[in-house]
């Protein structure tokens, strides 16, 4: 998504920047994945979700993620 998408500013409610100084490399990661699943859930949130929706939901997809992680083909693309 660019600037220039008519609905910038409605996604910028919903992003929050983690800070990049002072942090090592787990601790910036582990940050960035704990702003981002609080930006969705306030999302989910503001969509009409209740609570028990958004964890099953976003349990779900974490799953999805782990279930298909394959560690070999990961670190040949880095």
């Amino acid at each position: 998504m660019t600037d220039n998408s008519p609905d910038f500013s409605e996604h910028e409610l919903f992003v929050t920047e983690f800070p990049k100084q002072g942090f090592g490399i787990v601790d910036y990661l582990q940050g960035r994945v704990h702003f981002a699943l609080l930006d969705q859930m306030k999302l989910m949130h503001t969509s009409g979700m209740t609570q028990e929706q958004i964890k099953e939901t976003i349990l779900i997809r974490v799953t999805e993620i782990i279930e298909n992680f394959e560690p070999e083909k990961a670190s040949k693309s880095s």
